[in-house]
């Protein structure tokens, strides 16, 4: 599964967020299913437990170097996507 446009979800009071069902269906998530959560700049990854942080992130910055690409470019890029979100979404 590859999603293109952003989803809105809401953080809840104890910080608690549910993700939306087609998201769970594909990457075949249940109750209780544990995730691993990475913070790279104001952006959240979110990751099946069974994935192992060095290997994601070797995988990241191998996609990055073959690309050329650095995490300004990766931060400059989520807010032309964020812009035009609202923009289609939200009229602003």
């Amino acid at each position: 599964m590859v999603t293109t446009v952003p989803k809105p979800i809401r953080l809840l009071a104890r910080g608690q967020l549910t993700l939306p069902k087609e998201v769970r269906e594909a990457l075949k998530l249940e109750e209780n299913s544990q995730l691993n959560t990475f913070a790279i700049g104001r952006c959240i990854i979110l990751t099946p437990k069974s994935l192992m942080r060095s290997a994601f992130a070797k995988n990241v910055q191998k996609a990055m170097k073959s690309q050329k690409l650095g995490l300004k470019d990766l931060l400059a890029d989520l807010k032309k996507e964020r812009q035009r979100y609202n923009r289609e979404h939200y009229g602003f």
